[in-house]
């Protein structure tokens, strides 16, 4: 059996395709990594890019990712809806193959100490790589966001790995390792983000809302609508059926309308599975009712 990792870095720029193109160019420069997905926005300024490989071709793409985004981007001039703390915002390691939970955590410490010592710059472990727990969740670390950073360095914020001082350009990394998760977009036809961000927070599991889901409402500009933005940490706790569902009833007791779903980056087959099972009301649908799910294995 193949050993794959996948690494799903989001970078802080999603308006200049020209410095988006040599991100992706850096990823595809390292042999033996596939880059399988690269999704932008403009209203958030982010990108997400997803590659896999194994874990020594990962980690050397995500350090190129990173050398390269760290010489395009910088943070005193960035500005988008999406909360971060960097230049490279966050690097998550997933096991897909051959490679265990735990083995992502390691590789993820490895390549965060790395990281901290080759750039200068602030690291912070998260997910299943935190190394205290009120670092588990990434909004927690990515509270104060780039702005506000520096001045807890000292107190709450006191790096994992790296100085204790905001690299002023590229701001600070959070580096962790955890499952597949989904991050899935719903837009709505009205511009009152006050709406949306009433619906993220009936739905986010911090605020008593869905299991395993964490949300945020989002101004978006051309045109003018409001977004709830959503990371589905386990499918199998909240589908994504059911996802759509809550916004979709929510909204609709506002008197407003869905618009449409926006998926970043890749999703498992299960997921995808879960939605058709749930639209087509199958009892007890398994993959293996599948065609192409029995040359996959």
């Amino acid at each position: 059996m193949p050993r794959l990792v996948e690494c799903v870095p989001n970078v802080s720029e999603g308006r200049r395709r020209d410095v988006i193109d040599r991100l992706a160019k850096a990823i595809r420069g390292v042999p033996g990594v596939r880059l399988l997905d690269q999704t932008s926005d403009v209203d958030h300024n982010r990108s997400v890019f997803t590659f896999a490989g194994d874990a020594d071709a990962v980690t050397a793409a995500a350090h190129a990712l990173i050398t390269s985004a760290l010489g395009e981007i910088d943070m005193r001039t960035h500005k988008g809806e999406h909360p971060r703390l960097g230049a490279v915002d966050v690097v998550p390691f997933v096991p897909l193959a051959g490679v265990t939970m735990e083995e992502c955590v390691a590789i993820a410490h490895a390549f965060g100490h790395e990281v901290a010592a080759r750039h200068q710059i602030p690291v912070y472990f998260y997910a299943r790589a935190a190394m205290r727990p009120e670092r588990i969740r990434l909004p927690d670390i990515r509270k104060p966001q780039y702005e506000g950073l520096a001045e807890l360095l000292a107190t709450t914020h006191v790096p994992d790995a790296g100085p204790a001082v905001l690299h002023a350009k590229a701001g600070a990394i959070v580096i962790g390792a955890r499952p597949p998760l989904i991050a899935f977009n719903i837009e709505l036809d009205t511009p009152d983000v006050k709406i949306a961000k009433r619906i993220a927070k009936e739905i986010r599991e911090s605020s008593g809302g869905l299991p395993s889901v964490q949300a945020l409402g989002f101004e978006l500009t051309d045109p003018p609508r409001a977004q709830v933005s959503m990371n589905l940490l386990d499918t199998t706790q909240t589908s994504l059926a059911t996802v759509w569902r809550e916004v979709e009833r929510r909204a609709n007791d506002a008197g407003v309308s869905v618009l449409r779903g926006e998926l970043i980056g890749l999703l498992p087959l299960d997921a995808a599975l879960q939605v058709t099972a749930d639209a087509l009301k199958l009892e007890n649908f398994e993959r293996s009712r599948v065609i192409e799910s029995h040359f996959l294995e």
